[in-house]
């Protein structure tokens, strides 16, 4: 269904280019445009002088953004041997030469691996046992090659094992081309397709590929169907959504028998499907969409869906469906709701369900059998973890499933577990260099008491040889709190760094996330939005109350919609931190809803809210942190960017820090790195980026060590 827009947006662009030769450090505003943002019926005006770093076409934009790079790395150079030093311990920490664990699919053993000094990885197989011969599918150091960016975000193997697809961005601006290798010759094939988003099914006769494509603001909004060798404007389209406010995917389900495709909002969704070896059959829907209704379908069996979804279940329950007549009036509970375990994913087995959910914060994984009824869950003896399962092996009469498990001082781990017996056996852990002894670092959970009375989780870790509550240690607190994404306590190898300086590293578990259920994403969206920015604010003055930091050592960090919430924080409280790190920022929020033609926008107006609708409008101008920078001693920040960056644009993080340098009444650096040749995820090669840690530290401990000095 079309969405209507019943309100027009009126840009109006005034006055002319800056003087690009000012002084970047300056707080002196240069002379600027205006643009003007006028909603007709709301009669609501709004002045940019900064309107004109959105144009990247405009020589004098890059140039300013160039010297924006110059004036960081010449407020930096002081700390070109802290920086020199970070890196050697973050890269000492890389385990140089890797191989993942094998997954087995179809036959065969699926895995990836690094070679010493490599920046990417060799995507490899094995058929029928680990002591086969080993293919290599993809060598993307090779294919990497002449490109700045090089990011290979999914691969799909055909029925027959023969044909690799697989998505590749050289851009970091999400549009992906979609290329075909023939695995027996080792070529690539002609069939190449521009502009694609992510997802992708073959068709069981190995001809047929069915994969989605992007509209003009990078939204997936259609699904279509590729054959081999012929002309893709020859392509089938199977499925659109003209909805601008939902995207479109395909995949193909579990067992194989089926493509589904489909589109979801942040509050919606709906699937249709087709039998794999029919593709040119006509997709019947599962479930018509209807407001407000989420729902998640895979096959397991010969004769029924199963479908996790949240109809009378906020926090969601699994439900089977005939696949003859799947419909929800057909849905029958296999795994029911409850009111605070959030259900986020789950596979099924021959005779076991296994589920993964959360409650209080932390990860379960309950194992239900199929003909009992009997429940179990894994138990994973630590207070604070983060655990995820899945399926080693495509084989529906396994008994097993795996699970990767971390914490704040625990490496990443993968661990097998009997779903019969219950034994478990790590298999993998993660090799940390440089050193490292997880002994020497303690982890807790803590909970600070919001303004409105809610307890907030903070997940924290520190070096126990070095650290004392007493008020005199710096920290560093991180949060995201948007999407309903849940940041919980994973191992950070680098963060390393910070703990062995006198750094300890927080998580806020603020509410916008799904951390504590999906009520807890609820009260952090559209008209509670600021329920996000109080809930950092609490927690970071907990963390200074009861002495486990003190403001001129407190350093927030955050990136994207997180970046976001950085920006609001900084205006509300500028006295509470000493630093504030916002990676690729989303700043400018009303300009950016007010424009339907960006990225992403009409995808979010149910994570904001709709600008056309005032309430919305208004809450959004209330909280925007470009439009609520005021007067004030800002504290020390470092924003990072990408020219190329489609989901939050450069221009949003740069206006923002012209904007604080006009308003900024204090001394601390106000400072700005924008990628030129990258997107939203910085460096592709796992080397390059820490490079981009390293100055982000080093800006931290710097300022930590000119306090200590003064």
């Amino acid at each position: 269904m079309l969405r209507m827009i019943s309100l027009a947006l009126v840009v109006l662009l005034i006055g002319c280019k800056p003087n690009t030769s000012e002084d970047i450090g300056s707080s002196t505003a240069p002379a600027a445009k205006k643009v003007i943002h006028k909603f007709t019926e709301h009669d609501n005006v709004r002045e940019d002088p900064y309107h004109w770093l959105s144009d990247k076409t405009d020589p004098a934009v890059i140039a300013h953004l160039e010297k924006e790079n110059e004036h960081t790395q010449n407020m930096l150079a002081h700390t070109k041997d802290l920086q020199d030093e970070l890196y050697e311990e973050l890269t000492a920490r890389i385990e140089q030469k890797y191989e993942s664990l094998p997954t087995k699919r179809n036959g065969y053993w699926y895995y990836i691996r690094y070679e010493e000094g490599n920046e990417y990885p060799f995507y490899c197989r094995k058929e029928g046992t680990l002591d086969a011969e080993e293919e290599i599918l993809l060598n993307v150091n090779e294919m990497a090659k002449g490109h700045k960016i090089y990011r290979l975000f999914q691969y799909f193997v055909s029925p027959d094992n023969n044909k690799i697809a697989f998505l590749v961005d050289t851009s970091g601006d999400r549009r992906n081309t979609l290329y075909f290798k023939d695995l027996s010759s080792g070529q690539l094939l002609a069939d190449q397709i521009s502009n694609c988003s992510y997802g992708g099914a073959w068709a069981n006769d190995n001809q047929h590929f069915f994969y989605t494509q992007n509209d003009k603001t990078v939204r997936s909004y259609e699904v279509k169907r590729h054959q081999l060798g012929q002309a893709t404007s020859q392509d089938q389209q199977m499925y659109i959504e003209p909805d601008s406010t939902f995207s479109a995917g395909v995949q193909r389900s579990t067992d194989g028998r089926y493509i589904f495709m489909g589109s979801g909002s942040t509050t919606s969704s709906e699937f249709w499907f087709l039998p794999s070896d029919q593709p040119l059959a006509k997709p019947k829907v599962i479930q018509a969409r209807k407001k407000g209704l989420e729902y998640q379908v895979n096959s397991y069996t010969e004769t029924a869906f199963h479908i996790q979804h949240n109809h009378e279940a906020q926090n969601f329950k699994i439900s089977s469906a005939p696949i003859d007549n799947p419909g929800m009036e057909n849905w029958e509970d296999v795994v029911p709701h409850q009111e605070n375990v959030l259900i986020s994913n789950f596979t099924v087995k021959e005779k076991y369900i296994v589920v993964q959910q959360r409650s209080n914060a932390l990860d379960q994984v309950l194992v239900i059998n199929r003909s009992t009824g009997k429940r179990s869950f894994v138990d994973f003896g630590e207070e604070v973890y983060t655990a995820n399962m899945y399926n080693p092996t495509d084989e529906f009469a396994s008994d097993s499933i795996r699970y990767n498990y971390t914490s704040l001082t625990t490496p990443r781990s993968v661990v097998g577990y009997n779903l019969s017996t219950g034994a478990k056996k790590v298999l993998k852990q993660q090799k940390v260099g440089g050193g490292f002894d997880a002994s020497k670092y303690e982890t807790k959970r803590l909970w600070a008491t919001a303004a409105d009375g809610t307890e907030v989780p903070i997940s924290i870790v520190y070096n126990r040889e070095t650290f004392k509550q007493d008020g005199t240690q710096a920290c560093l607190l991180y949060a995201y709190g948007s999407y309903g994404a849940s940041s919980m306590p994973s191992f950070r190898s680098n963060v390393i760094s910070l703990l062995d300086r006198g750094f300890s590293y927080a998580i806020a578990h603020i509410r916008g996330g799904q951390e504590m259920g999906r009520g807890w994403y609820d009260d952090g969206k559209l008209l509670k939005k600021k329920n996000t920015f109080t809930d950092f604010i609490d927690c970071a003055e907990y963390l200074v109350a009861e002495k486990y930091t003190f403001k001129e050592g407190l350093f927030a960090m955050g990136g994207s919609a997180g970046g976001m919430l950085m920006g609001a924080i900084s205006n509300m409280r500028p006295d509470l931190f000493k630093g504030i790190i916002a990676y690729v920022p989303w700043m400018d929020v009303i300009t950016d809803m007010t424009n339907p033609d960006l990225p992403l926008t009409t995808l979010e107006y149910e994570e904001w809210g709709d600008p056309n609708d005032k309430e919305f409008y208004d809450y959004m101008l209330s909280w925007s942190p470009y439009d609520n920078v005021q007067e004030a001693d800002y504290p020390a920040i470092l924003a990072t960017g990408g020219v190329n960056d489609t989901q939050v644009p450069y221009f949003s993080p740069a206006k923002w820090v012209q904007k604080i340098r006009d308003n900024n009444t204090g001394e601390e650096p106000v400072l700005f790195k924008c990628n030129m040749g990258a997107g939203h995820a910085g460096a592709s090669g796992r080397f390059e980026r820490q490079k981009e840690t390293a100055l982000v530290y080093a800006f931290m401990v710097d300022q930590v060590e000119e306090k200590m000095k003064n």
